[in-house]
């Protein structure tokens, strides 16, 4: 075999090798790659991990909260129940003629409890000799009313009510109140506990 043969079929064999060897470098690219993506998904892991932690902290932070426990920012129906409720409680309670004191007055031991019902007598007591001389009526329309806080079965309203008061011979006049209202749960209904007027 000649040498220039021979150098010929090396330098083939090491262009083959070359190639070979190339190949051969060609899965480092991918290890890096492969290196690249793990660290990317431990990254990722980490901070799934992180945002889950920081969430249960959070979230044990928020149920501890005194304001969790309020449904009158979660429970639409209940805070619409207690508003009605109490709504016409009050309606009822402060609408009176001369006429129906009595049955005002019967209404009333249904639908206060506690100080309120203590406080209406005592103002009712006070208020009859008045209404039946002047023939004076009052009737009394909630113009807005919203739960202020609402956790099992108390309630704590605000309440606008507008009233117009009427004596026999004059002229009607109007009157606005604003009052803070606490309210229980009783047999399935609320009723008003205290009153006071803001």
């Amino acid at each position: 075999m000649s040498a220039g043969l021979r150098f010929q079929r090396a330098a083939e064999a090491g262009a083959g090798v070359g190639v070979d060897a190339d190949a051969g470098t060609g899965p480092v690219p991918r290890r890096r790659e492969s290196r690249r993506s793990r660290t990317l998904l431990a990254l990722v892991l980490a901070v799934l991990l992180l945002t889950g932690g920081t969430l249960l902290v959070l979230t044990d932070r928020t149920a501890d909260a005194p304001g969790a426990a309020n449904q009158a920012l979660t429970d639409s129906e209940r805070t619409r129940r207690v508003i009605a409720d109490v709504s016409d409680a009050l309606t009822t309670v402060f609408t009176y003629t001369p006429d129906d004191l009595s049955t005002t007055e019967r209404r009333a031991r249904d639908l206060l409890r506690g100080k309120a019902a203590k406080d209406y007598r005592a103002l009712f007591g006070k208020l009859r000799r008045q209404v039946t001389e002047q023939q004076l009526s009052l009737t009394t329309q909630v113009v807005r009313a919203g739960a202020v806080e609402l956790t099992g079965d108390k309630a704590q309203l605000l309440v606008f009510l507008d009233q117009r008061a009427k004596r026999k011979g004059a002229k009607a006049t109007t009157a606005a109140a604003q009052l803070s209202v606490t309210a229980r749960l009783h047999d399935g209904h609320w009723t008003i506990t205290d009153i006071k007027a803001r």
